[in-house]
């Protein structure tokens, strides 16, 4: 028998194929995919002050990292994501007092200086947002009055609110980055469609299209809507600036 998702965590994942409101494309090389249920996961970890007890880790089809199922005390089931090393049996914890240990969540505040963490809140309260893929991890490198700095998998240096909740360790699967997708199909099967070249394209289609035989693109880099392709910043300066210590980018 397969390794079944616990029922009551589970939603139907309706399929947009990269198509909005209107029906038209809106994200490429979108569509396909094979169906799968959403399992809803722990973000947030808001149940406080309750110990629980990994009862089994699951592969997430929508997530590169596993997840770890969670049977708390009184006995309610929550899926949370699986850091390194965390296996059946274990005990875990969400709570301002928790120790440091692998799979507690605790206050950016309380979390000492060199402890790898992940499932980091941009904002307290709103949930884990960062540092959630298959082997990522940040690394408390410092503290200054309601901030805490984090190094986060870029290089980057971040300043994090100390009310922010983060999840102790790395997050789990690392060997993800290795594996080989072997074939087209199963890209397919994955809602992965194919990406043309726009040299390839007819003029119409692409701004890199069109000319006799094979050809360059003859232009700087453009997308299909004539916006710059490579080394255009895009970055919101107001809105993730504020709080960069170090840039990615010399």
């Amino acid at each position: 028998m397969k390794n079944r998702p616990e029922k009551s965590l589970i939603k139907i994942l309706k399929k947009h194929s990269g198509r909005d409101n209107t029906g038209s494309v809106s994200v490429r090389h979108q569509g396909g995919r094979q169906k799968r249920y959403y399992r809803q996961i722990d973000f947030k970890r808001d149940k406080k002050d309750v110990e629980g007890e990994v009862v089994k880790i699951e592969k997430d089809p929508n997530r590169n990292a596993l997840i770890a199922l969670i049977k708390y005390k009184d006995n309610e089931l929550r899926y949370i994501i699986q850091p390194v090393g965390l296996k059946e049996g274990d005990k875990v914890i969400a709570s301002v007092k928790a120790d440091i240990k692998t799979g507690n969540a605790i206050p950016l505040k309380n979390v000492p200086i060199g402890v790898s963490v992940h499932n980091v809140e941009i904002y307290p309260g709103q949930g884990g947002q960062m540092v959630r893929s298959a082997g990522t991890t940040a690394v408390v490198v410092a503290k200054e009055d309601k901030y805490t700095q984090l190094k986060l998998q870029s290089g980057e240096i971040r300043r994090f609110f100390n009310d922010c909740w983060a999840t102790i360790g790395q997050v789990g699967n690392i060997e993800h980055k290795d594996e080989v997708i072997g074939r087209a199909g199963r890209k397919i099967l994955m809602g992965i469609r194919p990406t043309v070249r726009g040299t390839a394209q007819n003029p119409r289609s692409h701004p890199h299209g069109g000319g006799e035989g094979r050809s360059g693109e003859g232009m700087h880099p453009k997308t299909p809507w004539g916006k710059p392709a490579r080394g255009k910043r895009t970055r919101n300066k107001k809105s993730w600036n504020s709080h960069l210590v170090i840039k990615r980018r010399k």
